[in-house]
């Protein structure tokens, strides 16, 4: 990765290549985030460093790819509590170290990083913000839908040539002068598909399909963010961590991603794309309509979703209610 000229060479540590990239003597240099350093112990101990800059620390070689993975993964902690000795060491590209942590929580990889002699791929700091640039979507395709909520309904195809992630719009009903109730609701394979008893999307995308039947028409935008933007495997990580006691905030936080790693940017400018300049806003978060505020879209009204708690996921709803800020 380069910035303002200055090189810095990293592999990601999840990689098939890393034990064959780990030098035999010497030392190992690792890139971490901020909140993984913080939960190690280790503090950048240079003067006038941003907190939350990525911490590179040095530990001695021979280690192999299984030991890295072991420090950079919490979910691990409590198998390997021993850890270290470690050394901070000066960052010499910040810029560019704050970009390939941006790049791979993007990408749905653990943010952090080995620091190697050469790469094959130069990648530019700047690159971090191209990829996640949410005016590069445009609509790739569109087909009648009938779903089991309403069989008078459409879809549309999002692609972006920045990101090979496809979003996802259903148009519900038929399409008036009148404002539309509209839906947010971020891809979550385990709550839609499987019946996750540990959240509320499942019951969240049917109730809102619902409710999009029995008004005039509604669109509901299916973002492929899943895990709240961390990835999939990420997610399951975090899940891991809530089994050991933690909540799915400090999960987040510990595995070195924002509690809400989502860019709802993306969602404006589908609406945008359908030609949809105000909506009625089906939510409990609050940041959802300040997301789309903020991008231009005007948020009519906000409507709550209320969906009933069970035993597995009432500690979760309750942690969104007073962490995150979510209400009725």
């Amino acid at each position: 990765m380069e910035s303002n000229g200055t090189r810095l060479n990293l592999l990601p540590v999840e990689t098939s290549s890393l034990d064959a990239a780990l030098p035999a003597s010497g030392t190992v240099s690792l890139l971490i985030s901020a909140s993984r350093a913080a939960t190690l112990k280790l503090l950048n101990q240079f003067a006038a460093a941003d907190p939350n800059l990525p911490i590179q620390i040095s530990l001695p070689a021979p280690v192999t790819a299984a030991e890295i993975i072991a420090i950079v993964d919490p979910v691990l902690d409590m198998r390997h509590p021993m850890k270290g000795p470690f050394r901070c060491e000066p960052l010499t590209n910040p810029q560019a170290a704050t970009a390939a942590m941006e790049l791979a929580r993007q990408g749905g990889l653990l943010p952090a990083f080995v620091v190697v002699d050469h790469a094959e791929d130069i990648i530019r700091a700047e690159d971090a913000a191209d990829y996640a640039d949410a005016n590069a979507l445009i609509i790739s395709a569109h087909a009648k839908l009938p779903v089991a909520a309403n069989a008078d309904a459409h879809i549309y195809g999002f692609r972006s040539d920045a990101d090979a992630t496809d979003h996802i719009a259903l148009v519900v009903g038929k399409r008036d002068d009148s404002t539309p109730i509209v839906r947010l609701h971020s891809e979550c394979l385990t709550g839609d598909v499987l019946g996750s008893l540990k959240c509320d999307c499942g019951p969240q995308l049917h109730a809102a399909l619902g409710e999009m039947s029995e008004a005039t028409w509604g669109v509901l935008l299916y973002l492929r963010q899943e895990g709240r933007g961390i990835g999939l495997i990420n997610k399951l990580r975090a899940y891991a961590l809530q089994d050991q006691g933690f909540d799915t905030v400090d999960a987040n936080q510990r595995l070195g991603f924002a509690t809400d790693a989502r860019d709802f940017s993306i969602a404006a400018r589908m609406l945008e794309l359908l030609n949809v300049p105000k909506v009625k806003l089906l939510t409990n978060n609050p940041e959802k309509v300040e997301g789309l505020e903020a991008s231009g879209v005007q948020v009519e009204e906000r409507l709550p979703v209320k969906i009933t708690a069970n035993p597995y996921n009432e500690f979760y709803l309750d942690t969104k209610r007073d962490r995150t800020g979510h209400k009725l």
